[in-house]
C-alpha cells in the first residue's frame, strides 16, 4: 500500500469538490425547482432535507463503519447518494424531493465521516493540512462558475437531468479513495450513548423546521447542544488544552463566521443599501480569500491559526463599526475579504489539530464524527443567534448580531492559542 497516501489524498479532493458542486448546484436551482413542484410556499422543506440528513449521519456513521467496515461502509453511503439524488430528480412532489435530499445528505454526513477517518489513520500531518488546503480550494471554481454553468445547463436538458451533474465527480472520488483503504480492517464499535447523541438531529429539525417561531428553534439549539456534548471529547467546554480546545475553536469560529456570512447578504443590502451586483462582488470576496490562503497556509505552524481568527474577527467588527457609523464599498469590501483570509490562514492548522487524537482516546472514526459536529453545529447556532438578533431592528438588530459574531471569533482564537498546548 505504498502507494494509498497520495491516492487517498487525491479522492478525498475530490470527492470535496464533488460537494462544492452538488452544493451549487443545488442552491441554483432551488428556485427554478420550488416553481417546478409548486412549492414557494414550503422552501423550508425543499432546503431541510439534506441539513437534517447529515445530522442524522452524524451519531451514526462511527457505529456503521464498525460494523459494516470501510468498503462497505463506503458502498452503502454512495448507493444512498445515488438512490437520494435520483428520487430528488424525478420527484413529482416537494416532499419527495425532501426525502431525497435527506438520503443524499445522510450520505454526504456517512462519506465524510469516512472520508476524514481515512485520512486520519492513513496520511502524516504533513500530507492532511495539504489535502484540507486543497479541499478548501476545490470551492473556487464552483462558486465562480457554479451558477451560471447550472442555469446553463439546466436550460439546455432540464433541472432533473442538471441535477445529477456532480454524480461522475462523485464516483471518480470514490473509486480513489476505495482503491487505497481496501485493505483496511473493520473499527472497533463507537461506545459513545446513542439515545443521547440521537438528540443533535433532533434538537437540529427543531431548528431548521422551525419556521421563524424562535421559542422552537431556541428549544432546538439547547437539545442540540446537549447532544454535542455527548460527541464531542471531555473537557470541549472547558477548552482543554489540543484537541478538546481545537474543536471548542471550532465550535466558536463557526458561530461567528458562518452566522456572519449568513446575514452577510442582509446586511449590505438592508444595512448599507448596497445593489444586489455590489453585494454579490462582496458575498464572493471571503470564500475567495479563504481558498487562496489556505494554499498558503500548508505548513504546521502553531500560530496560524490565532493570527488568522485573530483577522477575521478584526474584518467582522469592522463590519458592525461601519454598519453604526455609515461606511464606504470598498472598507466593507476590504474588511469582508481581509475575514476570509483570515480563515484561510487559520483553518488548515486549526483542523489538523482538532482531527489529532493526542490524549483524548478517540478512534479516527469518533474524532471525524466530532470535527463535523463542531463545524456543522456551530454554523447552526450561528444563524440562529443572527436570526434572532438581527430580527429586534433592521439596523440596530445587525450591528448586535456583528458584534456578537466579532466576538464569537475574538473566542476561537483565544482557544486556538490553547490548540498547540501540551495535553
Amino acid at each position: 500500500m505504498s502507494g494509498a497516501p497520495p491516492v487517498l489524498a487525491v479522492g478525498i479532493v475530490a470527492l470535496e469538490f464533488a460537494a462544492a458542486v452538488t452544493g451549487f448546484v443545488a442552491s441554483t436551482l432551488l428556485p427554478v425547482v420550488a416553481v417546478e413542484l409548486d412549492a414557494r410556499g414550503r422552501l423550508g422543506l425543499l432546503i431541510a432535507g439534506s441539513t437534517l440528513g447529515l445530522f442524522v449521519a452524524l451519531p451514526l456513521a462511527s457505529r456503521v463503519l464498525g460494523r459494516l467496515g470501510p468498503r462497505r461502509t463506503l458502498a452503502a453511503g454512495m448507493l444512498a447518494y445515488l438512490g437520494g439524488l435520483a428520487l430528488a430528480a424525478s420527484a413529482r412532489a416537494a416532499w419527495v424531493f425532501a426525502l431525497g435530499q435527506f438520503a443524499g445528505g445522510l450520505a454526504g454526513g456517512l462519506l465524510a465521516v469516512f472520508g476524514i477517518s481515512s485520512a486520519i489513520r492513513h496520511l502524516d500531518e504533513r500530507l492532511r493540512i495539504r489535502v484540507v488546503a486543497a479541499s478548501s480550494a476545490m470551492w473556487i471554481v464552483p462558486a465562480l462558475a457554479g451558477p451560471a454553468a447550472t442555469l446553463g445547463l439546466a436550460h439546455l436538458v432540464g433541472w432533473r437531468w442538471t441535477l445529477l451533474a456532480p454524480v461522475p465527480f462523485v464516483l471518480f472520488g470514490r473509486l480513489l479513495v476505495v482503491r487505497a483503504v481496501r485493505d483496511d480492517p473493520a473499527a472497533e464499535a463507537a461506545p459513545r450513548p446513542l439515545g443521547r447523541t440521537l438528540s443533535v438531529p433532533l434538537g437540529a429539525a427543531c431548528v431548521v423546521l422551525s419556521a421563524g417561531w424562535w421559542p422552537l428553534a431556541i428549544a432546538g439549539t439547547l437539545i442540540t447542544v446537549a447532544g454535542m456534548s455527548t460527541i464531542l471529547p471531555a473537557g470541549t467546554a472547558r477548552l482543554w488544552r489540543g484537541t478538546p480546545a481545537a474543536l471548542g475553536a471550532m465550535v466558536l469560529f463557526a458561530v461567528g463566521y458562518f452566522g456572519a456570512d449568513s446575514l452577510i447578504t442582509v446586511l449590505l443590502t438592508s444595512g448599507f443599501g448596497m445593489s444586489l451586483g455590489r453585494a454579490a462582488i462582496v458575498l464572493s470576496a471571503a470564500p475567495l480569500g479563504w481558498a487562496v490562503t489556505s494554499l498558503l497556509a500548508t505548513r504546521r505552524t502553531s500560530a496560524f491559526p490565532v493570527i488568522g481568527l485573530s483577522l477575521t474577527a478584526f474584518g467582522t467588527a469592522v463590519l458592525a463599526v461601519e454598519l453604526a457609523l455609515g461606511g464606504s464599498f470598498g472598507v466593507v469590501l476590504g474588511a469582508w475579504t481581509v475575514a476570509g483570509i483570515g480563515v484561510g490562514l487559520a483553518y488548515p492548522g486549526l483542523y489538523i489539530r482538532a482531527t489529532t487524537a493526542g490524549s483524548s482516546g478517540f478512534t479516527a472514526a469518533e474524532l471525524a464524527t466530532a470535527v463535523i459536529t463542531a463545524e456543522c453545529v456551530g454554523q447552526l447556532l450561528g444563524r440562529v443567534v443572527g436570526g434572532t438578533l438581527s430580527s429586534a431592528g433592521t439596523t440596530g438588530g445587525l450591528v448586535v448580531s456583528y458584534v456578537v459574531f466579532a466576538l464569537a471569533v475574538t473566542a476561537a482564537a483565544g482557544a486556538a492559542s490553547r490548540a498547540s498546548g501540551v495535553e
